[in-house]
């Protein structure tokens, strides 16, 4: 890549670069897509897509309903409570509730 390239990716990475820190990244984004170039001699027609190199699987427990705590027992060590809610400090204006 020369310096032109390397400005324009920069600046849509939104990235401020010293000139210095231009010609680095010319060297390494040209070392990069030299990779690239050598991993597309690959022949990988009957490679199967994968999302993962190993075999994962879900292991979330499964979604079953199953009785609640007690309001009593949620909330008996809440700093405050108003009710059967927590309690907690307001973070939106009275103004703002009236423009939504």
């Amino acid at each position: 890549m020369d310096i032109d390239q390397v400005k324009k990716v920069a600046k849509l990475g939104r990235l401020d670069l010293t000139d210095a820190e231009l010609g680095v990244m010319a060297t390494q984004l040209s070392a990069i897509l030299g990779y690239v170039d050598q991993l597309q001699e690959l022949n990988t027609d009957n490679v199967e897509p994968m999302a993962h190199p190993l075999p994962v699987q879900n292991v979330f427990r499964a979604d079953e309903l199953r009785p609640s705590l007690p309001v009593g027992e949620v909330l008996k060590n809440a700093p405050s409570r108003l009710g059967d809610f927590f309690a907690v400090p307001a973070i939106l204006d009275a103004a703002d509730d009236a423009s939504h």
